[in-house]
Parts: structure tokens; C-alpha cells; sequence
């Protein structure tokens, strides 16, 4: 278990994060067309997963923008918005964002915060994914990978695309 906070108050995971230089477990997510989106779709690119709680706060819908700002300058890399947010949430906040970049990924109904030890174990967003960066290779390696520690501040996004 990790422990990170909610505006100062300890809130646990599940586990934690995968360690870099380990290969990258693959999952099964939903994307907003209702499709299952596996890890290994994307093999041979680079894969960001920007990971948070809901992109209906402000935070987790900045960290959407940034990255699908950024994903427009990268080559052989994409990134993927992963929350528990329903496929037609996510849709219809990219719709509303103009977002286009970026692939929206639900696991609402898979075990993926679980097996990346990213989903909260307690405190109010119980159940949900804490705010955590990984970036996989084009070869399947964890390359870097951050778990905020405060759920209310962005990920470090520099960090994270250096590792590209």
C-alpha cells in the first residue's frame, strides 16, 4: 500500500505503482465507444497512461488538456486518460474540450486500478484512482511512473515526457 493525501488527510492505495524498469502488465479498459482497449493494442508505441479520479474536477481536466496538448508533439506516442468515469462522460467532456489527442480509457468495470495499485482504499474517493503518471516504452518497459502525493496538485508533466 502507498499512502498520499486528499487535501492533508492520509488516504491509502491498494498497492503500489509498478516499479520501473519491470514490463508493463497488460489490462483491459473500456474506451468511450464501449470497446475493450487493451495495453497491447498500442504495442511498438510509446504509452503514456495518465491515471486520476474523475475528470470532472478541475485538476484531472487539466492534466486531460496538457497531455492532449502535448501528444500532438510526439511521435510514435500516445497517451491514455484513465478514471472510472463512464465511457459517455469522457466522451462528451472531450467533445466539450475540443480534445482530440489523447485516447479516454474507463475502468469502471475491469480490475486495472487494482493491478497498478493505483485505486484509493479509503478516505471520500474510496474506489477511485489516485493521480499517478507511468510511461511504457515502445518495448513494453516502465520507464517512469509517479503517484502524486497529494491528490489536489498535476503530475509532474515534464518529467514524464522526458522519459519519452
Amino acid at each position: 500500500m502507498a499512502t498520499i493525501t486528499l487535501k492533508g488527510s492520509d488516504v491509502k492505495t491498494v498497492g503500489n505503482l509498478p516499479a520501473v524498469g519491470t514490463k508493463a502488465k497488460d489490462f483491459t479498459l473500456v474506451g468511450t465507444d464501449l470497446s475493450d482497449k487493451s495495453l497491447s493494442d498500442y504495442k511498438g508505441k510509446n504509452v503514456i497512461l495518465n491515471i486520476f479520479p474523475s475528470v470532472n474536477t478541475g485538476v484531472c481536466a487539466t492534466s486531460v488538456r496538457k497531455f492532449n496538448e502535448e501528444a500532438a508533439k510526439l511521435e510514435n506516442t500516445v497517451v491514455l486518460c484513465i478514471s472510472k468515469d463512464l465511457p459517455f462522460a469522457q466522451a462528451e467532456f472531450c467533445a466539450a474540450q475540443g480534445i482530440k489527442n489523447v485516447e479516454m480509457l474507463s475502468d469502471f468495470r475491469t480490475n486495472f486500478g487494482e493491478e497498478y495499485g493505483v485505486q484509493m482504499a479509503d478516505g471520500p474517493l474510496r474506489g477511485l484512482l489516485s493521480r499517478s503518471v507511468i510511461v511504457v516504452n515502445s518495448n513494453g518497459d516502465i520507464v517512469y511512473e509517479e503517484q502524486v502525493p497529494e491528490i489536489t496538485q498535476e503530475p509532474n508533466y515534464s518529467a514524464a515526457l522526458k522519459a519519452i
